[in-house]
């Protein structure tokens, strides 16, 4: 692999590494020798951490190029698409990709949760026309960036959690006689959110979105993007195999030892109904977090850490057992960063799953963790995991098979990334572009020190903060003080043992996802279809990745870092929910 962009250190990690392969698993990964800076049909400079300016250009290794032709462009032209959770991080660069690379095609309704059309159109004027995502499309049109925009995009007032989508019964029926393609990309992200609400968006919402595929004349394919993460505490290989109504992974941890009894039995309409029940015996003011306990619960008895695994694991059943002879297609992404390539390099959305402890180590606030640095966090760009949809969508649209597809978009087996070098090549760029405290002088960082257990980072952390609010200052008599400082210090403390937590299943993962057929896939496709739409995870060099496209790449750096100073450092009486839950969201699987 070509070195000349990594320019904090000689970067000699080889591609086909498989360390820390969970009990040793044999995994056969992709084995490369292409220079990374790839950015398609982008030919411009880029400043990195250091003040080094290079050069960005196209430069695809064709030699990796697989098959003929799937027919990706032949099969987009032409057709109406109906895409949900629209104004989301990722049907945005959906959309955007589909009108820059493929503008002939048809129609595409966009289903945004508004009261009626015009605040729908609103919606889309201001989330979606208005982002530097679309800068590259309005150069290409000029003056008639708008009216071509607004020719293609439909904005559909409706919602994934109501009968019929939300949709009055006229438009409804009128996209079902004209869409040849569904997407499903709405989803409640949360991780611990109310199990109500996860239900109804994550586990009902797809269940209802095919319900209305189903009334759809034209229609070729349905695309629904779930997670990777839908595996929950399966261990080593991981297959991109479909979920069967009522599996669980506790059921495939059991051994012969395992008393039949005590294997819990997962019933959808079940779980529903007792989240229904649960609503209405508490009072209102404790349902929320009784909703979010009892998420939580019924998601590890299963076997997945969280209610958004969870549920969307249960979402997955439904569509599996409900598709009958409709195509369908699951894209299981890992965790989706900032973009790679294109349509701009290093673009994303609000504060995605890593970003909020990157942002704070960088910041000096978070000095250690809890966490193993030899575990592996899978993370994949943006683009790649569009690309692969589209290139799925086209393979599987032109079949028009009856039968369910699994695909996993994801890094972990092909090119793994340890949570030791994620922070290492944050290290490094924060070293050589350091962040500045409140008095404008740069904020010096060290290496992050992980701990194994919850006791030892709290004990940890409780020092660390009780140094820095001044508690170890023997001078300090005044006991009034002394008593803020210790009610500040447990506050603090506490916001980040609830970090800790929430993160605690990622930081430890034993699995890895295989791609065999995601690998496949991209064989199928032609010189011109990789160069267009091409998601080799396996050709990222993570450390420029990290260190000079995804780091610096964010305009939202300052705001991020802004509301993660507010939440750690302000004791939580004084911090507003919308704030924390801000936070909280941003420790998400954000689509």
């Amino acid at each position: 692999m070509s070195t000349a962009s990594v320019p904090y250190k000689s970067y000699s990690r080889s591609l086909t590494s498989t360390h820390a392969i969970p009990y040793g698993t044999s995994i056969p990964v992709l084995t490369t020798t292409k220079s990374y800076h790839c950015y398609h049909h982008y030919n411009s400079t880029r400043t990195s951490a250091t003040g080094r300016t290079f050069r960005v250009v196209c430069c695809e290794n064709k030699e990796n190029a697989g098959g003929d032709s799937i027919g990706i462009v032949s099969y987009l032209q032409g057709k109406n698409y109906l895409i949900t959770g629209a104004t989301g991080f990722l049907a945005k660069a959906f959309i955007e990709k589909m009108l820059r690379t493929v503008p002939d095609v048809g129609k595409i309704f966009l289903l945004i949760k508004a009261k009626n059309k015009e605040a729908a159109i609103h919606r889309l004027k201001t989330e979606i026309l208005e982002l530097e995502l679309f800068k590259c499309l309005e150069q290409m049109h000029g003056k008639s960036f708008k009216s071509f925009m607004m020719r293609k995009l439909v904005p559909v007032a409706g919602n994934v959690c109501e009968p019929n989508l939300g949709m009055d019964p006229y438009t409804a029926n009128e996209i079902a006689k004209e869409v040849d393609v569904i997407i499903n990309s709405a989803a409640n992200t949360t991780l611990d959110e109310r199990y109500d609400v996860a239900l109804n968006t994550n586990t009902r919402g797809p269940s209802r979105l095919l319900g209305f595929a189903k009334k759809c004349k034209k229609l070729s394919l349905f695309l629904h993007v779930s997670t990777a993460y839908v595996n929950g505490e399966r261990q080593g290989l991981i297959m991109e195999k479909p979920f069967h109504m009522g599996q669980t992974i506790a059921e495939e941890s059991a051994t012969s030892k395992t008393p039949p009894e005590s294997i819990p039995v997962l019933d959808i309409i079940a779980e529903i109904e007792l989240a229904s029940d649960l609503k209405l015996s508490v009072h209102e003011n404790v349902v929320a977090q009784k909703m979010i306990e009892l998420g939580l619960q019924r998601a590890k008895i299963f076997g997945w850490q969280n209610t958004y695994v969870f549920t969307k694991a249960m979402g997955e059943m439904l569509l599996n057992s409900m598709r009958g002879d409709i195509p369908v297609v699951i894209i299981r992404p890992s965790v989706i960063e900032s973009s790679i390539k294109e349509p701009l390099p290093g673009w994303i959305q609000g504060i995605k799953t890593a970003d909020p402890l990157i942002l704070s180590y960088g910041k000096g606030q978070l000095p250690g963790f809890l966490g193993d640095p030899k575990a592996v966090i899978d993370v994949v760009p943006l683009d790649m995991v569009v690309n692969a949809s589209i290139a799925a969508i086209a393979k599987h649209g032109i079949a028009a098979k009856p039968e369910l597809n699994v695909y996993h978009v994801g890094s972990s087996a092909v090119n793994p990334l340890s949570i030791h070098d994620l922070f290492k090549f944050s290290c490094n760029h924060f070293t050589c572009s350091p962040l500045m405290n409140s008095e404008r002088t740069n904020i010096r960082i060290n290496e992050m020190k992980f701990f194994n257990s919850m006791d030892n980072f709290a004990s940890y952390i409780s020092d660390e903060i009780a140094q820095r609010s001044g508690l170890m200052d023997t001078t300090i008599t005044d006991s009034k003080l002394r008593g803020k400082l210790e009610i500040k210090r447990k506050k603090i403390v506490e916001n980040f043992v609830h970090l800790a937590k929430i993160y605690e299943p990622y930081m430890f993962y034993r699995g890895r996802f295989d791609n065999h057929n995601t690998q496949k896939l991209m064989e199928g496709m032609s010189l011109e279809e990789m160069r267009d739409f091409g998601f080799n995870v396996g050709s990222i060099n993570w450390e420029d990745y990290i260190l000079n496209v995804h780091i610096p790449g964010s305009p939202y750096l300052n705001r991020v870092l802004g509301i993660l100073a507010f939440v750690f450092i302000v004791p939580l009486e004084y911090c507003p929910e919308k704030t924390m839950k801000s936070v909280i969201r941003a420790l998400s699987f954000s689509k």
